[in-house]
């Protein structure tokens, strides 16, 4: 029975509107915490902190910049900004022993909220960052969706399924 094991990340390339290459960066990816409200009363012994269905919390985005340069002072315009990150993950073969590569993208919607140019030093990086409020977040592996969160347009996908579908039926959307 073969296994694909996924090991690591091979490399990536950041985008901005789908082709325009924007540098050397590290990105720190958002974390995704469902928006919950505390339920206690008769019959529940204790609280439950119950998500709300298909709402989720801030999302951030952090680009870091080894140095201070055009693409990453451009992303300070306060406007949406179409990022996408496509990278390239290594996989081990357990059946054939072999390494294949598995592509995904990480596409989102990110609106400004800080920029820092860094420090200025002889022979050191600027260590220069942007940091994102993402309205809108999907990721594809190896073709496939695996989630989309689009908070404008109340829509919240994981694995093919569309969370919010009934919902925005019943609200007339």
């Amino acid at each position: 029975m073969s296994r694909q094991i996924p090991e690591k990340l091979i490399n990536f390339s950041v985008y901005r509107d789908g082709k325009e290459w924007l540098g050397t960066a590290s990105v720190d990816l958002p974390s995704i915490a469902a928006m919950t409200e505390t339920v206690s009363g008769a019959g529940i012994a204790g609280e439950v902190d119950s998500p709300t269905l298909g709402h989720y919390g801030s999302m951030t985005c952090t680009l870091n910049w080894r140095t201070l340069a055009r693409p990453g002072v451009n992303l300070f315009q306060p406007k949406s900004h179409a990022l996408t990150f496509r990278g390239a993950q290594q996989m081990y073969d357990t059946a054939t022993g072999e390494y294949k590569s598995a592509g995904f993208t990480v596409a989102v919607k990110a609106i400004p909220k800080t920029g820092a140019l860094g420090s200025l030093a002889p022979g050191t990086a600027t260590n220069s960052t942007n940091e994102f409020e993402l309205t809108y977040l999907k990721i594809d592996i190896d073709g496939r969706n695996v989630l989309e969160i689009d908070k404008f347009n109340f829509k919240c996908v994981i694995d093919g399924e569309d969370q919010l579908a009934d919902v925005r039926q019943q609200l007339g959307m």
